[in-house]
């Protein structure tokens, strides 16, 4: 019971961080892992997966009744990353990830490098591209994001965000809003996956979801009401913790 009370917790906490800018399987992954070490990884990737897809899909529901989500971006781009993270799984199974595992924290830095130069990076939405070139752009980001989602994962929602106010001109709470959208078709696709393969702890996944849903609604309820500046700062704590956790399980990896 304590050990469920733990993961609850997990999956509360992480619910909430991902509803506003991503990175809640910093919290939760680690969390099953330490929890159920004896656990095939497979079965506890599947079953975090499980979790997380209802704590995104209820953030993708609250930010479509209160923000105006650019579905001709956010459909296209979800479209193609439930394809691409099919490809990355099946990908990931033939080729190690230790050079994506290295590159990862310095990529990190540089988004992190740039959003904090850039002040006003994300505080106005202003949409940059239209028509035909919208939808490449978002073929194109959704495909490489859903690509990396399924062959490694760390920080998929927030290189989202990070990319729909870089390259579309949203805001941080328009773009969260849309990597949601792009977040469900990933989690949806390496789902498929889990489930017929019987990786997923059912009565664990449902109980952490009910905590995600909880968490969920709370930080999509603290990113409308405080707006774009408070997700931009939570991005930047994020991310920052992301290079820690990402720089650690690199250099650690290869005996650094």
């Amino acid at each position: 019971m304590i050990d469920f009370a733990w993961l609850g917790a997990a999956a509360f906490t992480a619910g909430l961080v991902d509803a506003v800018v991503g990175g809640g399987g910093l919290i939760q992954i680690p969390a099953i892992f330490s929890v159920l070490p004896k656990e095939v990884p497979a079965t506890l990737l599947g079953t975090n997966k499980f979790a997380s897809i209802f704590g995104t899909s209820a953030a993708a529901v609250n930010y479509a009744r209160r923000v105006r989500v650019a579905w001709s971006t956010a459909a296209p781009a979800a479209v193609a990353a439930f394809i691409l993270s099919f490809v990355g799984a099946w990908t990931v199974t033939r080729v190690p990830a230790d050079f994506v595992r290295t590159l990862l924290p310095i990529v990190l830095v540089a988004v992190a490098v740039y959003t904090f130069k850039k002040k006003d990076l994300g505080a106005v939405h202003a949409p940059v591209h239209s028509g035909l070139a919208e939808r490449y752009w978002a073929i194109g980001i959704g495909a490489a994001i859903g690509f990396y989602d399924g062959f490694f994962g760390p920080g998929t929602g927030s290189f989202l965000i990070f990319l729909f106010v870089r390259f579309f001109g949203f805001d941080f709470l328009g773009a969260s809003a849309a990597a949601k959208i792009v977040n469900v078709a990933c989690n949806f696709s390496a789902l498929l996956w889990f489930g017929y393969s019987g990786h997923i702890l059912w009565q664990l996944g449902l109980m952490m979801a009910v905590c995600q849903v909880a968490g969920s609604l709370i930080g999509t309820k603290l990113a409308l009401k405080h707006g774009s500046a408070f997700v931009r700062k939570l991005f930047l704590v994020v991310v920052s913790a992301l290079i820690l956790k990402t720089a650690y399980d690199a250099f650690s990896k290869i005996g650094w």
